[in-house]
């Protein structure tokens, strides 16, 4: 996983020039892409044919490491969303900031009548 410069940003001002931290409020959301949003948020997110980002819960940290703590399961699409190679976590249902953002382990082509899943444990967000 990779921290978005918005990110790294905000917790550099906030730990280094005593900036205040606004943590997100509400939900955290976890979005797919079908090409690598990178450190600055200029990949191509998933759209249309039912899609939205969904919610996302973490357990305790451990040792730098946070894991999803339930399945996350999006809609069924009503079209193809192609292929899906990245997700990230996002601080808002629409547009907001992304937070972190990875490659996945494997790539999946999500079809019509398909349904995409992250189950519980399969999604880790490490910090070194």
């Amino acid at each position: 996983m990779s921290m978005s410069n918005y990110l790294e940003n905000t917790l550099l001002n906030h730990s280094l020039k005593g900036a205040p931290y606004v943590q997100p409020s509400g939900n955290l959301f976890i979005a797919l892409y079908t090409s690598d949003p990178t450190d600055t948020d200029t990949g191509t997110e998933v759209s249309g044919n039912a899609y939205a980002r969904q919610i996302v819960t973490f357990g305790a940290s451990v040792s730098g490491s946070a894991t999803t703590s339930a399945d996350v399961n999006f809609p069924v699409t009503t079209g193809a969303w192609g292929t899906i190679t990245h997700a990230g976590i996002r601080d808002a249902l629409t547009g907001g900031n992304l937070l972190y953002s990875g490659i996945l382990s494997v790539a999946q082509s999500v079809l019509t009548s398909n349904q995409f899943v992250i189950k519980a444990g399969q999604f880790t967000i490490t910090l070194d």
